[in-house]
């Protein structure tokens, strides 16, 4: 029977349809496949779509790809030692065992349109291999991801379908557990089963197709007939998380406070939100509902699950529409003053704002967009904790106006490699060895994540917005720990126009990308060699800029090293590299930094210069792909 999604409309899947029974792919076949996969702690993607095209919004994919999905299923399945999944039942050929052990999985998907089949893969082989499943169907990331959270109890594990911000024909898997991703060592070991299983277990995949064609489909319409109660729970869930994350308290008694008071103040001045959901998971989430309810006015467009008007990726153009449509709202009712973009999984998202002395709408950098929710909610920490020792964690690129930002609220910045789980990582040690960390995440591309979640979430983002503009005493401190006077009127364009300046690469702008062809251990070796020619060449000119000496910063995972040479660097070597430069008195003033993306294929690289000189920002990223490509040259 043919089950639909009460939220989306959509069908899930039919239990009478093997969604696993078409031709078995050749071990080469699946090899091929395999290879165009990346695979990473902070998730595995590909091109999914059947022709091939990152662009692609067609629901097919290829069977040597749709049997890597199962083979994926079966891979967490042995991670979590399902009796089924071992390596000597597959080669047995047994059947599953009723065990007094049974895992659960937590499973949902985002709104890419090949979504729908793996994830009918997915429930599919993982309830023939005797797993217990939550399916989802299409849920928002942090949605899932805060359900595991607050009771982790219920699921050994989250599988989650999504390529996050790539392009629409791309999709990909995230695994975690706990609210997060699994950290660095437990992702690597799961990725060594999938690669041992698609490499050396050649009859692994007809194993699942025997195993899926003799299921009881009972239980599988069991599965599928629960996922509305799996799904209305989760929001709900969901809902107190966020408010949980909002008010630093999981009492109920608090977020009724929160809200009375918030609802007073927009009695007070009324605020509109405008979500430009551009068909993400967050269309069928709790984004429209939680935030009327707080008394906000809330205007929702392309909010139907699968709608992408635009590229997925929140920035730059892609905020363009919302920045029109915010603009006309705002003509027509001046309470409507911030719009928001999701990606495909609605795990990060980025704003537009009226400035209200000209009227007229902006996209928010990305890295101002962190720096507000870092503002916001160490004050909001400090005021409730005047001597604690607070610390921020971020990723290597995130701007140096952080660290400005910090030094208001008497705050540590600790710095780690690019990706979610390595902030969440070494935010919990600093937690363990006495900080407050309030405030962690990746400013270089906007992404916050707000303690207690250990993902990124727009609707964090909007709350700590929302506290800035409606809780005076928050943005008071602010204001008083800078020696500036404070505003009559607290307005969000005020306080943008409060933060340190600087200018910074956007992480996805086309000078922040480069194609590379050298191993990251020869680039980077090479790049070190001209650097110190060039530095040589240039000193005049740079001691001009103010420039005097430079340090170099290394993060692997949770550390950072100072010092150059690859004595700082461990293979792979695909860490990432800063070079930080000082002024005369020895202050940091700029850095260059460069990373391969390992859920992309491109070289990112970035420049982050103190102040609003353009041309200084564009010599220096200049000078800094030149260099690169030296380096990468023959």
């Amino acid at each position: 029977m043919l089950i639909y999604d009460s939220l989306s409309h959509f069908p899930i899947a039919d239990d009478k349809v093997d969604s696993l029974a078409f031709p078995t792919p050749t071990h080469d076949q699946l090899l091929s496949a395999l290879s165009t996969m990346i695979l990473s702690s902070s998730g595995w993607r590909k091109v999914f779509a059947q022709s091939g095209d990152e662009e692609d919004s067609n629901v097919l994919v290829k069977d040597a790809d749709a049997a890597l999905t199962a083979l994926a299923a079966l891979s967490v399945s042995r991670y979590l030692n399902v009796s089924s999944a071992s390596k000597e039942a597959v080669a047995g050929g047994q059947k599953p065992k009723e065990t007094s052990g049974t895992k659960t999985i937590l499973l949902g998907l985002d709104a890419r349109p090949t979504g729908r089949i793996l994830g009918d893969i997915v429930a599919r082989t993982l309830t023939a291999l005797g797993v217990r499943v939550r399916y989802l169907f299409i849920a928002a990331a942090p949605q899932i991801m805060a359900d595991s959270n607050l009771f982790p109890e219920e699921a050994d594990a989250f599988f989650y379908i999504s390529a996050s911000h790539n392009p629409v024909g791309h999709n990909g898997f995230k695994f975690g557990k706990e609210g997060g991703v699994f950290p660095t060592e437990e992702a690597a070991k799961l990725c060594n089963i999938f690669l041992d299983i698609v490499k050396n277990e050649k009859n692994a995949f007809s194993y699942l197709q025997k195993l899926s064609s003799d299921m009881d489909t009972d239980e599988y319409r069991k599965v599928l007939e629960d996922v509305r109660h799996q799904q209305q729970q989760s929001l709900q869930r969901y809902e107190h998380f966020v408010l949980t994350t909002t008010t630093k308290s999981s009492d109920i008694n608090i977020h009724r406070e929160f809200k009375a008071q918030l609802a007073s103040a927009l009695q007070k001045q009324e605020l509109g939100i405008l979500g430009e959901l551009n068909g993400s998971a967050r269309s069928v989430s709790i984004d429209k509902n939680m935030l009327s309810s707080l008394g906000l006015k809330v205007h929702m467009i392309n909010d139907k699950p699968s709608q992408i008007v635009h590229a997925i990726v929140p920035e730059g153009e892609n905020l363009q529409l919302c920045q029109q449509t915010l603009q006309q709202l705002y003509e027509k009712d001046n309470a409507y003053k911030i719009g928001y973009v999701p990606d495909n999984d609605g795990d990060r998202g980025n704003l537009v704002y009226i400035d209200e002395r000209t009227k007229k709408a902006h996209i928010l950098e990305a890295q101002n967009v962190f720096a507000l929710v870092v503002l916001a909610e160490l004050s909001q920490t400090r005021l409730q904790n005047p001597q604690a020792p607070l610390a921020v964690v971020v990723n290597c690129p995130t701007s140096m106006r952080i660290q400005t930002i910090a030094q208001a609220f008497d705050a540590e910045v600790f710095r780690t490699e690019v990706g979610e789980a390595n902030v969440v990582q070494l935010a919990q040690m600093k937690r363990e060895e006495g900080y407050l960390v309030p405030i962690l995440g990746e400013g270089s591309n906007g992404g916050n994540i707000t303690h207690p979640a250990k993902v990124r979430d727009p609707l964090n983002t909007l709350m700590s917005l929302i506290k800035l503009i409606k809780n005076r005493d928050v943005a008071k401190l602010w204001f008083r720990a800078n020696g500036m006077d404070i505003p009559h009127t607290i307005s969000l364009e005020k306080i943008i126009e409060s933060l340190p300046l600087y200018t910074t690469t956007g992480a996805f702008c086309v000078e922040g990308k480069m194609a590379i062809h050298k191993d990251h251990q020869t680039l980077k070796n090479r790049y070190e060699v001209i650097f110190q020619s060039d530095w040589a060449l240039k000193e005049k000119q740079l001691k001009e800029m103010g420039i005097f000496s430079y340090n170099v910063l290394q993060t692997e995972g949770i550390e950072e090293r100072s010092g150059q040479g690859e004595s700082y660097r461990t293979p792979p070597f695909s860490g990432g590299y800063k070079v930080v430069l000082k002024n005369e008195e020895g202050v940091i003033t700029d850095f260059l930094w460069m990373r391969g993306s390992k859920t992309e294929s491109v070289f990112r690289v970035l420049v982050d210069c103190r102040g609003d000189d353009v041309a200084r920002h564009d010599y220096l990223l200049n000078w800094h792909r030149s260099i690169i490509a030296r380096a990468d040259s023959d």
